[in-house]
């Protein structure tokens, strides 16, 4: 994961429970977005395939993670497979460690003051505040009174009404699933809406 340009368009789609049989046009339709980072969660259907297909039909447009990595056994098959990144839901100690070490960005999940200065001070490459949609942008800009030289990546209720509000209000990124992922949508493979959907959430981000 190149960091510097991330950081240029701080939005991530999060990809959880998607068919690996639509993994291919899915990927193809984000990357027509014009979103750059994407996370497949270890807990859908054969992840470790569908990171590698994704990885394969980005042809290095997008950038390829994986969330909702819970353990060591999780963390190799996620890098093995191709993740350049990991996201997991709370501060899991020898998955950060690791990927200190080694100096893989990694995006842990923190939502009170004191999880959030823990996950930062291990090494995190932002904290994710999870889930953010029960507190708002209102809680990002409370968070980073005390805490503003970490960077928070608010993940949870985020949308094209509200995403200009959380950066303003101090977010350093975002990211999104369902609410733009939407089952109905991918089942009927409307893929068009998606990239429809996406285009006018990245029409919020503030200029770089």
């Amino acid at each position: 994961m190149d960091i510097a340009k991330f950081k240029k368009l701080p939005v991530m789609g999060i990809m959880r429970g998607i068919d690996i049989d639509i993994i291919d046009p899915l990927v193809g339709a984000v990357a027509a977005s014009g979103l750059q980072t994407i996370e497949i969660t270890m807990n859908s259907p054969r992840p470790d395939e569908a990171i590698k297909k994704a990885v394969k039909t980005a042809a290095k447009t997008l950038m390829v993670g994986a969330g909702t990595v819970l353990n060591l056994d999780d963390l190799k098959k996620a890098l093995d497979s191709g993740a350049t990144f990991i996201v997991m839901p709370t501060l899991i100690g020898e998955v950060m460690d690791y990927c200190v070490s080694k100096v893989i960005p990694v995006f842990p999940g923190a939502i009170t003051p004191t999880e959030i200065y823990n996950a930062w001070n291990a090494g995190a490459t932002m904290v994710k505040v999870f889930p953010s949609g029960y507190f708002g942008p209102s809680y990002i800009k409370e968070i980073r009174g005390p805490f503003d030289r970490i960077e928070l990546l608010a993940c949870g209720g985020v949308d094209s009404k509200n995403i200009g509000e959380y950066f303003e209000c101090g977010a350093s990124a975002v990211s999104f699933g369902a609410s733009i992922f939407k089952k109905e949508l991918l089942d009927a493979g409307n893929f068009k809406s998606i990239v429809t959907s996406i285009k006018k959430l990245l029409a919020g981000v503030p200029k770089r």
